[in-house]
Order: C-alpha cells, then sequence, then structure tokens
C-alpha cells in the first residue's frame, strides 16, 4: 500500500479564485445591479407567496442569520411594491353619539390630507361666522320678541298679584325675578329691621296677610316654568335654526367637493346632524359669559371636527413595505394614548396611534418571527387578526394608573396585509408542530441554503453585492486581488471549494475592517494587504483561548507529542468554537488492553462525559473490530480508551479513526508516529467518513509543529471526503510545497494504520487468517492470545 500516493499536493488545499475577467482596476470600474444571490428555491418560494392572493398564504423566511435574509427579501418585495397600486388610507373620527367607540375612515391615497384641509378650513370659517350670526339684527329681533313674550306674562301676573296685596295693606317688590313682600304702615313699606319693631298684634296680622298673599301669588306664577319652559324651547330653536342657516353653504361646500366619496359624505352627513348643537353650546350668549377663550373654543371644534389620520399614502408610492424591528403589542397595533386633565387621565380619538399592522395595511409586513414570539400577546393577535382579515385595536395590558379612567374602543378596520416572518428553522419546524394555526396562516416556507454553488455568475453577482455595501457605508473601492481574498475567505466560510458561504454579511464584516486599515495606511485603495491584515486581525482579537492551549501544550501542561513513536497513543483533532473565535487544537487519545471480557470500554461514556455521538462512535469501532477478527474465535478482551486531560463534555465522531488506531496498536503493542495527527468518523465496514471543521484541526496541529519546528515527518490524516472542504492557510500550503509538512487524505482505517505504522494492514484469506507478518495478522495473533489467557482464567 504506497503512502505517498495518499500525500495531497499543494494545489489540492486551497480554491485559488482568477477574476482576471472583469478587466477592471476597482470596483469603482465595475457597471450593473446586484440581483438575488443565489438561492434558486428562495426565490421561487418568495415569487409565489408574493403573488398568492387569498387568506393564508403568508410567508416564513427561514435560514442561518447573517445570510442577507431580511436585505434581500426587503429589496425584492420593496421593488415588487414599487409597481403595485397605492392603497386606501384610514383615519379615525368622532362617533357624536357615543365618543367612546370612534369610527374609523376609509380614503383614496392622498385624500386624507386635503380632507383634513377642508376640516380645518371649516373649522377657521366656523370660528369667523360665530358668535357674529347671533349678533345679526334678525336674530336679536326673534329673541327679543321670545323674551318680550315672557315677561309679559310674567307681568301680568305680578299686575294681579300687587292689587291683591294693595287691598291688604302689602307692597310687591319684584327684583331680577324674585318677588318681596313688605307690609305698609302709614304708606311707608317697612324693612325688616322696622317690622321687628311693631307691636305683636299687628305683626302677626300682617304676617298673615303676607301668607294670604303668597299663597294667591303662587296660583298666580303657577304656569310661570310652563311659559320659561317654552321661551327656553323657542330660543333654542331659534339658536339651531340660526346656526343652521349659517353652516348650510359650508357643508354643501364640502359635500360637493366630496361627492364621489360616499364614506366621506356619511361623515359629513353626521357632521351636519351634530354640528349645529355643538356650536349653540359653544357661541350662544349664555356660553359666551363664561371663561373660556376663541382659542379654547377653537380647539373644541378641533376635537369634534378634525379627523385623525391613522395612515396616508402618495398617489405614486406604491404598496407600503414596513419592517417592524420590535414586534411588540403596540408596535404592531397601536395604542391609545391619554392626556391628564387636573389629575384624571383622559382620551379621546385624537389620541389613537396607529401600529405598523396599520401602517403596512394593503402592503407588506416583515416581522422577526423569534422577537414577536417573546412578546406577550403578540403572537396570538397577529393570528387573530390575520384570521378575521381585520385589525381591532384593544388594550390587553391593565396599567394600575388607568383602572379608572375611561378608555376607548375604535371601530375595527379591515386588514389585508401579507406578513413576511424571519427566523431560523428550529423556529419554524416547532411552530409547525406545535402551534396548529400556523401552517393555516403561513403556508409559504422560503429557506435559504446556507451555501451559494460558486459558479460564475454567482461570484459575479457577489461582487455587486460587494460593491453596492462599499458604495452604501461609503468604504474605499477593492482592487481586483482584494476581491479575489474576499472570494477566497466566503470559501472557507463556507468550508467548500466550490461553493460561496451565504453569510454574506461575514465578508461584508471582513470588507469593512480592510477599509479601516486602508485609511489608517492612506491608501487610495483596499489590495490584497488590507484584506489579508482585517483577517489576521480578527484571527488575533479571537484567538486568546487557542493561543493559550497551545501555549500549555509548549509548556508540557497539557502531553502532546509531534516526535517519536508510542504504543497506544494517537494524536487525535478537535475543533472548539467559542463566540466568534473557532479554533483546532490536537489532543492524546490513548488506549491500553489487558486480559478480560468487558470488551472496549470508553472512559468518556463511563464517567457522563461523552456524548451520544461519541459514544456511537465507541461502538461502531467495536463492530468493525469483532468483523475482522471474531468471526473464526470469540473477541474476549478488556480495552479501555480515554481522550486524556479532557475536563468537559466530548462530542462528536470525528475521533472514532484514531481511536481504532490507538486500540490497534494497544492490542498488537506496534508503535505509532506522534509525528501525525488524524482526524475522521469511520462506519462498520472501516471505511473513513468525513468531518467538520477539517481546515481549523489540520491548522491547529500545523501551530503546534511549527512553534516546536517543522521536521518533515509531521503531517495530518483527514478522510478523502474532506480534501474538497480545503482551504487552508498560505503557511500551511507553503510548508507542504516545502516537503516540511504532509497532508495525506484515505478512504480506510487500514490507509491510516499504514501510513502510522509503516506495516501493511494485510488481507485474510479464505479461513479469515491474516498473515503474520502484517499488521493485522500481529492484531489477530494477539487478540488469540488474549482469548486463551481469558479461558485459562475461567477455567481456574
Amino acid at each position: 500500500m504506497a503512502t505517498k500516493a495518499l500525500a495531497l499536493e499543494a494545489t489540492a488545499l486551497r480554491a485559488n479564485i482568477d477574476l482576471t475577467h472583469l478587466a477592471i482596476e476597482t470596483t469603482e470600474d465595475l457597471e450593473g445591479i446586484s440581483s438575488f444571490l443565489g438561492q434558486p428555491r428562495a426565490k421561487k418560494s418568495l415569487e409565489f407567496g408574493i403573488a398568492m392572493h387569498g387568506g393564508g398564504y403568508n410567508l416564513y423566511v427561514m435560514g442561518e442569520a447573517g445570510t442577507g435574509r431580511q436585505s434581500l427579501v426587503s429589496k425584492y418585495v420593496r421593488e415588487l411594491a414599487e409597481a403595485q397600486q397605492a392603497p386606501s388610507e384610514w383615519a379615525y373620527i368622532n362617533n357624536f353619539d357615543n365618543s367612546r367607540e370612534p369610527f374609523s375612515l376609509e380614503l383614496p391615497a392622498t385624500c386624507g390630507k386635503e380632507l383634513k384641509a377642508q376640516i380645518n378650513q371649516l373649522i377657521s370659517d366656523l370660528m369667523d361666522t360665530f358668535p357674529a350670526a347671533f349678533e345679526n339684527p334678525t336674530y336679536q329681533r326673534k329673541r327679543s320678541a321670545i323674551d318680550r313674550d315672557f315677561n309679559q306674562y310674567y307681568d301680568a301676573a305680578i299686575n294681579v298679584v300687587e292689587r291683591f296685596a294693595n287691598e291688604k295693606g302689602v307692597a310687591v317688590v319684584a327684583d331680577g325675578g324674585s318677588v318681596m313682600l313688605l307690609p305698609v304702615v302709614e304708606g311707608k313699606a317697612l324693612d325688616d329691621t322696622e317690622f321687628a319693631q311693631l307691636p305683636e298684634e299687628l305683626r302677626s296680622e300682617f304676617q298673615k296677610r303676607i301668607n294670604e298673599i303668597e299663597a294667591y301669588l303662587n296660583e298666580q306664577v303657577l304656569e310661570l316654568p310652563t311659559w320659561r319652559r317654552k321661551a327656553s324651547e323657542q330660543l333654542r330653536l331659534l339658536n339651531l335654526e340660526t346656526v343652521q342657516q349659517a353652516i348650510r353653504p359650508l357643508l354643501k361646500e364640502l359635500e360637493v367637493k366630496n361627492q364621489t366619496q360616499l364614506s366621506v359624505l356619511r361623515y359629513l352627513r353626521s357632521i351636519k346632524n351634530h354640528l349645529p348643537q355643538l356650536l349653540v353650546d359653544l357661541f350662544s350668549e349664555e356660553s359666551l359669559l363664561d371663561t373660556s377663550t376663541d382659542q379654547d373654543r377653537k380647539q373644541a371644534l378641533e376635537s369634534w371636527l378634525k379627523p385623525n389620520l391613522a395612515v396616508t399614502h402618495e398617489l405614486n408610492s406604491g404598496a407600503p413595505v414596513v419592517y417592524e424591528m420590535l414586534p411588540t403589542y403596540q408596535n404592531l397595533f397601536g395604542r391609545i394614548e391619554y392626556a391628564t386633565q387636573q389629575g384624571i387621565p383622559t382620551t379621546n380619538y385624537q389620541l389613537i396611534r396607529p401600529g405598523s399592522l396599520l401602517r403596512a395595511n394593503g402592503g407588506y409586513l416583515i416581522l422577526d418571527a423569534e422577537k414577536l414570539l417573546l412578546e406577550p400577546f403578540a403572537w396570538d393577535a397577529l393570528k387573530l387578526a390575520l384570521k378575521t382579515r381585520e385589525l381591532k385595536m384593544e388594550s390587553p395590558f391593565v396599567d394600575a394608573s388607568l383602572m379608572h379612567a375611561v378608555t376607548l374602543c375604535p371601530e375595527s378596520i379591515k386588514l389585508n396585509v401579507k406578513v413576511i416572518l424571519i427566523g431560523s428553522r428550529d423556529i419554524y419546524y416547532q411552530l409547525q408542530e406545535w402551534d396548529p394555526e400556523f401552517m393555516e396562516l403561513f403556508r409559504v416556507p422560503v429557506d435559504f441554503d446556507s451555501f451559494i454553488p460558486s459558479s460564475q455568475d454567482n461570484i459575479d453577482n457577489l461582487i455587486l453585492r460587494i460593491k453596492d455595501y462599499g458604495e452604501e457605508k461609503g468604504l474605499k473601492p477593492l482592487t481586483v486581488d482584494a476581491l479575489e481574498k474576499l472570494i477566497e475567505f466566503s470559501l472557507r466560510e463556507a468550508e467548500h471549494q466550490n461553493r460561496l458561504s451565504a453569510q454574506v454579511v461575514r465578508v461584508f464584516k471582513v470588507f469593512a475592517e480592510a477599509d479601516f486599515i486602508s485609511r489608517h495606511k492612506e491608501a487610495r485603495h483596499i489590495d490584497a494587504s488590507h484584506v489579508c491584515a482585517a483577517l489576521e486581525a480578527a484571527e488575533y482579537r479571537n484567538g486568546r483561548i487557542a493561543d493559550q492551549m497551545l501555549m500549555e501544550i509548549e509548556e508540557g501542561t497539557i502531553l502532546i507529542d509531534t516526535e517519536g513513536e508510542r504504543v497506544g497513543c494517537v494524536n487525535g483533532l478537535t475543533v472548539m468554537e467559542i463566540g466568534e473565535s473557532r479554533f483546532g487544537s490536537p489532543a492524546r487519545i490513548t488506549s491500553t488492553v489487558h486480559v478480560g471480557g468487558k470488551g472496549v470500554v470508553d472512559i468518556e461514556r463511563e464517567v457522563e462525559l461523552g456524548q451520544s455521538l461519541h459514544s456511537k462512535g465507541v461502538m461502531i469501532l467495536s463492530g468493525f473490530l469483532g468483523h475482522e477478527f471474531g468471526r473464526t474465535f470469540p473477541l474476549t478482551l478488556s480495552s479501555h480508551i480515554a481522550m486524556e486531560q479532557s475536563y468537559g463534555y466530548i462530542d462528536g465522531d470525528s475521533a472514532t479513526v484514531a481511536e481504532y488506531s490507538s486500540l490497534i496498536s494497544a492490542i498488537t503493542q506496534v508503535p505509532i508516529k506522534q509525528g501525525f495527527a488524524i482526524t475522521g468518523s469511520m462506519n462498520q465496514l472501516g471505511e473513513v467518513q468525513a468531518i467538520g471543521g477539517v481546515n481549523e484541526k489540520i491548522e491547529g496541529f500545523f501551530k503546534l509543529c511549527q512553534l516546536r519546528g517543522l521536521t518533515g515527518q509531521q503531517g495530518v490524516i483527514v478522510p478523502q471526503d474532506n480534501v474538497k472542504h480545503l482551504m487552508l492557510h498560505q503557511d500551511v500550503i507553503d510548508a507542504v510545497q516545502a516537503g516540511k509538512f504532509h497532508i495525506y487524505a484515505v478512504k480506510h482505517v487500514y490507509q491510516a494504520l499504514h501510513i502510522l505504522t509503516d506495516l501493511e494492514p494485510g488481507d485474510a484469506d479464505a479461513k479469515g487468517e491474516f498473515p503474520k507478518e502484517t499488521l493485522n495478522g500481529k492484531a489477530q495473533q494477539a487478540l488469540k492470545t488474549l482469548f486463551e489467557l481469558y479461558q485459562e482464567t475461567d477455567e481456574e
């Protein structure tokens, strides 16, 4: 088995991007507009969901964060919305019969501001008309006639009483609507003091007469309330008639201007029915006696008549597209504000504030699914609104300060909105499982892939996206070699030589940091050196833990050998991800074997540090061991496998090949080269399977070997299926090209064992026997010996 054939050439360790076909110097020379970057499935779903009308065809956009879901969806939807017709405008208006239940008013686009201006003009005209209308001579003459008729009734009654009283020696004094009866002695009316000085008999006599006169007075003025009531009613009708005559031309003009809008005509009709009484209450002579100013009266008219425009649209603005960053209940459905008057909270329809649902009505509303689900009442209220297709403004919260305040219950508004939720796949599948209404309302999933094929079209489109981002943020132009480095960075992020990462946000982040470095160096453009410096700076900022672990290995605190040979000891490779820090680190895997019948024991599992996938890997290698050597005699051994100096949970099966190699070494007592590290999963047939984090794992072991000094006898063994995932740093590639470091790609565990031990694994003959000089032959003989010793021990 030739190991040289398994060694990878330096050219296989990285995909190099060549953009010379662009024929430009910098991104300033690029022309064109970026479009949907890859994601054909997501684009088709988005097109279908937007075009499909009817209830329930709302969209759920899912995928990894940073893939540009929100920006791509928003841009696409806005482009479609611009070509659509502007929807209706909505306003809240006063319900004169029940102010607690304001009406909603639907208006064509741009008509809301016109109506508001017309009502403002009406209020100004009313202020000019009143109270002047009540000073008109005709009005004053009619009012005087009403007062005169009442006074005649009153005076006639008083005259009759006065004659009766004179006969009794009592004077009648009428003053301001009140009547006083005074005794007359010697032709003089007495006051209270003088009356008190009269003799007792005379006082009693006068009191008797006064009582008779009061009884007679009551008989004469018995109908006085009726007269006053008739006079008041006549005055009220006169006031109303005067107001109606004054406002009739004003309202007629408004009706003519809005004759094509039935909803506005109904509103004006309601004003016509209730405005006269409002004006009488404000401007009649009786009302003018209070301390209210003209400004107070104008504000009162505005609070009664002026429409509260909740949402307006320009004629050619298209359908609205609203992205609600914080989807609380109030931000979605709106709120009712309160004002305080003399310590008491009050409100009216003018204090209704719209939410994003109303602003997006007739268009599209984009929401973050996770934030929405975290907000109390918001999710259930949104589902109800989408099901009923009505926007009902209610307040599910109880504010202690408003417990005794009068609140409002505005009329519902017809809802026609396409909701687009953006969230993770986990949230989508959980809602699908636990919320039966979710699939009724969000029938269109828009699934964004985590990678994009690196076709020429996609690369060119990504470059346009980079250019657009730079122009939007005011960043310097990129040279061609800088673009090449950014594309290669995207390939590394995707961990594939033929795929771009869909998380374009990370590319933008490197772009922005490279711009900072170029400005610090006062460069005209951003070139490859600035991009490389930005990547190195980011790695340094996030590399404290990686450097600390490397230092502990170098100091000998963590035991890792990079030279020599050892039995039952293999360098495995791990990858760690802490925040934005992602790095690889070698880990020593050891195995011990002795006589017994426990089989292969996973120490990590026994102490409950090994997670399910790691334990599965150990069971798989046990199955392969039995498959290879347990068909001619029972496998009776006790073996313990451990990952040394690990003090946390271990998961994943990428150490399976390394664990099997250490186990075979322990069984055969054949030493393993410590200059190699190995990673890879395996199945029960010994085939090596791909693993994740291959670049970080290789670079982690390379840094250790580089720190101790490259000998040319060091390297890493990886699965053959991971070759397409290699996007290694240039220093690793240079070392491989110089023959100072080696990377091998294997398909079977025996290929890895051959590299680690320099022994041929060997093939079994028809009887299942391996050649004795081969590695498997030594393993077979050792296992037979352990079986025989176990039998002898059992017999004893």
